[in-house]
């Protein structure tokens, strides 16, 4: 089984829209029992909630549902996880410090990298309007999609 977790900040936009659009793509591809994903958070500010609800608004008419709970990341993920996909740069930077063992530090990359979006990173829509969260999706669906071809054919990070 290969395991992806997706991460941003808070873990309330970015990264569980990430987990929602990769287990819909999962799905309709009869690959569910084959990948697994999760998403987390680099901070604990938001943990148990449910994503933010303007983001579940966005996705939902794109027909993805984001049902995960908010969590932080944890040492055990780095351990766990075959694909970890910071959301940003600050999120990169974040997950290699609190990475403590560096033999999994080669599992850790920018989510960006897997599309052709000409932008640091994915950009945290929570203090934008509507366009905000569009654009997050888009990028996010495109990144999974380049992400579950990878998966399936088998190349490495």
């Amino acid at each position: 089984m290969v395991k992806v977790l997706f991460v941003c900040l808070g873990n309330i936009c970015r990264s569980p829209s990430a987990e929602g659009v990769m287990y819909h793509l999962l799905r309709k591809e009869g690959l569910d029992k084959q990948v697994c994903c999760d998403s987390a958070g680099t901070s604990g500010f938001h943990v148990g909630q449910q994503a933010d609800e303007r983001m579940r608004d966005h996705a939902e008419r794109r027909g993805f549902k984001l049902l995960s709970l908010s969590r932080q990341v944890e040492q055990d993920d780095f351990e766990e996880y075959d694909y970890i996909l910071a959301m940003d740069e600050s999120n990169y930077i974040d997950l290699n410090n609190l990475c403590k063992n560096s033999a999994y530090k080669s599992k850790i990359s920018q989510f960006i990298e897997l599309t052709n979006f000409k932008v640091p990173g994915v950009p945290d829509p929570y203090y934008d309007g509507d366009d905000g969260f569009e654009v997050v999706l888009d990028i996010i669906e495109e990144g999974c999609q380049n992400l579950l071809d990878k998966i399936k054919s088998g190349t490495s990070k």
